[in-house]
């Protein structure tokens, strides 16, 4: 089929317009906006209520640097918390860490956890898309040649 028949328009008449004219831009639909993460380095959460110490736990969990936990019977343990198994009850739910300077693993319950610290550097704190596209506008502007960016050094 060919003319109107199968679609095509005729560009030199009046009123015509182009094939794509109402098609809606695809980069336009990907653009999502980014996640804004808490700052909470040095943050020590009120632990009053069971669903305040929950959320915090949440929290701890998803923080890139350490945390220290405080028990019940007053012992301290400072590391890096990756996971978390919650129950019904407090007595139910574990959090998991690497004490600092340990390769270990341990568990404490929710029902022993008295207060929570977050007190390590959060290691990806600034460290955006939009960061690194400073630091490498910052780079090139300066003229300089190596325009790699390398991450920090850990701790």
């Amino acid at each position: 089929m060919t003319g109107k028949e199968g679609g095509h328009i005729d560009h030199a008449a009046a009123g015509a317009t182009p094939p794509h004219a109402n098609a809606v831009n695809p980069d336009a639909l990907e653009v999502a906006p980014g996640t804004e993460h808490e700052r909470l380095e040095g943050w020590i959460p009120a632990l009053a209520s069971e669903e305040e110490l929950r959320g915090a736990l949440e929290k701890a969990f998803d923080y890139r640097g350490d945390v220290t936990i405080t028990r019940k019977d007053g012992s301290k343990v400072e590391g890096y918390l990756f996971d978390r198994r919650t129950g019904a009850t407090l007595k139910d739910s574990v959090v998991r860490l690497y004490p600092k300077g340990s390769d270990e693993k341990i568990s404490v319950s929710y029902a022993e956890i008295r207060a929570l610290a977050f007190t390590g550097r959060d290691t990806a704190a600034g460290k955006s898309w939009e960061a690194w596209m400073k630091k490498y506008a910052e780079k090139k502007a300066a003229g300089e040649k190596d325009l790699s960016l390398h991450p920090e050094e850990l701790e």
